[in-house]
């Protein structure tokens, strides 16, 4: 364990407690309610008891503290070099995060000693000033639940535009990419897509309704784009050396449905952007035998006749 366990979430659950108690606003219902949310299930049977008459005697059956202000918990050294170092990540800062009082303190380690693995070397540009400014005008819609006008380029270097609403930032810790899925149309689910942020070129979050008329006229693509074209796979996943594991994590940014057969067999229905079926080709097969495809058809043949032309390459060599 990194911290000592007197700053532990018994510590933070108890300090709550008597936060409520110093203010005037704790009962019976809002200490269970506390303990619950903050605790485990079986605290709410003896912290209450401990700290009304019991071994800490530090309430009263009126549920008053001889506490004069809220209990404060304050942060160890070695708990201030965990988050400064943890500030130092790329991916963090781009949310802005709070560093106040971390000022002049020695991390606990830095970013160039974590050696990743079975991931891909081709990330996001985190550190880059327009990435940085895109993705924050993308974090501040999706807050906001305004929308955003997008220039963006796809992988073949066509360029799009988009008046859209965005619903939600995903991130692939196989591919160490930020993706966020936005909407054409939120009464239209067929209007929804995902796009890389790398690929954004220009990011303008659209402030009111007066703004979003003169985006319609901008837009060389019309208010309405054709939607993404989504399309579905079928999988048999055999659950050997923690293979469903791995193989959510792989692709935890797509839609999916999993269905356990057995103790060892598990079903699972990803959908995916169909200009992207290449790629899922290449990643269902580096899992080897533990990925079966079971439909549709088409990608089934798609699988033999990748594996066959890998066989006739290696039988030439």
């Amino acid at each position: 364990m990194l911290f000592h366990e007197i700053y532990g979430s018994y510590y933070n659950v108890i300090a709550a407690v008597l936060s409520e108690a110093v203010n005037g606003t704790l009962g019976d219902r809002k200490i269970r309610k506390i303990i619950q949310e903050k605790a485990f299930d079986e605290s709410i049977l003896n912290i209450p008891d401990k700290l009304i008459g019991g071994s800490w005697n530090l309430l009263t059956e009126d549920y008053e503290t001889p506490l004069i202000s809220e209990p404060k918990i304050h942060l160890t050294m070695l708990q201030k070099r965990w988050l400064k170092a943890l500030l130092l990540d790329p991916r963090i800062r781009l949310f802005q995060p709070d560093d106040d009082g971390l000022t002049g303190i020695e991390p606990l380690f830095t970013p160039d000693m974590i050696v990743y693995y079975d991931q891909n070397k081709d990330g996001d540009p985190y550190t880059e000033p327009i990435y940085v400014e895109n993705f924050r005008n993308v974090l501040e819609a999706i807050h906001s639940g305004q929308w955003i006008d997008i220039s963006y380029e796809t992988a073949k270097g066509k360029k799009n535009h988009y008046i859209c609403h965005p619903k939600s930032i995903e991130y692939s810790q196989k591919d160490d990419k930020f993706r966020v899925m936005i909407s054409l149309d939120p009464d239209r689910p067929e209007t929804d897509r995902v796009l890389n942020i790398s690929r954004i070129i220009a990011c303008n979050v659209i402030m009111d309704d007066r703004d979003m008329e003169n985006y319609r006229d901008k837009s060389n693509q019309g208010w309405l784009s054709a939607g993404i074209q989504k399309r579905s796979i079928t999988l048999e996943v055999t659950d050997e050396r923690n293979a469903l594991e791995r193989i959510l994590l792989h692709f935890s940014h797509l839609e999916k449905e999993t269905k356990k057969l057995d103790s060892q067999h598990y079903r699972l229905k990803l959908v995916y952007d169909a200009s992207d079926e290449t790629e899922m080709l290449i990643r269902i097969l580096s899992f080897g035998p533990k990925i079966k495809v079971i439909e549709p058809e088409d990608f089934m043949g798609k699988i033999r006749e990748r594996l066959l032309k890998q066989q006739t390459t290696l039988t030439a060599r």
